[in-house]
């Protein structure tokens, strides 16, 4: 299983360039434009499961993601332009075969989200942090709510070195902890929340 282990934080224009130049590495520029799928009858988000297809500067990724204790999700992704096929894909990467269950009947755009995000590496106390800034939208329900975070995902290290960072961050910049990913606020939206 491919496991995230990711921090979040609400964060503000002001922040994120006061980080950029904490932090002058060398960024990636992506352009994500986000569909996030459900069944009918909300049997994934219902389990906390997340299902997405993302434009990376034009390319097709395919991710679900399941709960696990603590920062931490299991993750899988794969190149797809489908989401059906991507469900498959997924599975015979290791995704939990329920979700060929679960999406047997089908599944439906429910949401989504539309960002720039900057991505550069960070080395901290033994671990290889990924810095992301994230600048866009969250759709829903025919309606937007604006987007600007800066994440803090571990790619290698220990995860308390990864909360330690995340920790200075938010101390350093006045950032406030973003407990709901994007796809729980963008389906609130799609909801009528």
């Amino acid at each position: 299983m491919g496991i995230e282990f990711e921090i979040k934080f609400r964060a503000t224009e002001q922040a994120q360039a006061a980080i950029r130049a904490a932090y002058p590495v060398a960024y990636r520029g992506f352009r994500m434009e986000t569909t996030y799928f459900d069944t009918v009858d909300f049997a994934l988000s219902d389990r906390k499961i997340t299902l997405r297809r993302r434009l990376e500067n034009g390319e097709a990724v395919c991710t679900v993601k399941t709960p696990i204790q603590g920062y931490g999700r299991g993750e899988w992704e794969c190149r797809c332009e489908d989401i059906t096929e991507g469900i498959g894909e997924l599975c015979k990467l290791g995704a939990p075969r329920e979700l060929l269950v679960l999406t047997g009947p089908g599944v439906v755009p429910v949401c989504g989200a539309a960002f720039s995000r900057l991505a550069g590496v960070v080395e901290f106390d033994g671990a290889v942090l990924e810095l992301a800034l994230d600048d866009g939208v969250l759709m829903g329900g025919g309606h937007e709510i604006p987007l600007r975070e800066v994440e803090v995902e571990l790619k290698s290290g220990s995860p308390e070195a990864a909360v330690a960072f995340a920790e200075l961050l938010a101390a350093r910049f006045a950032l406030q902890r973003e407990e709901k990913s994007k796809f729980r606020r963008a389906l609130a939206l799609a909801k009528g929340g």
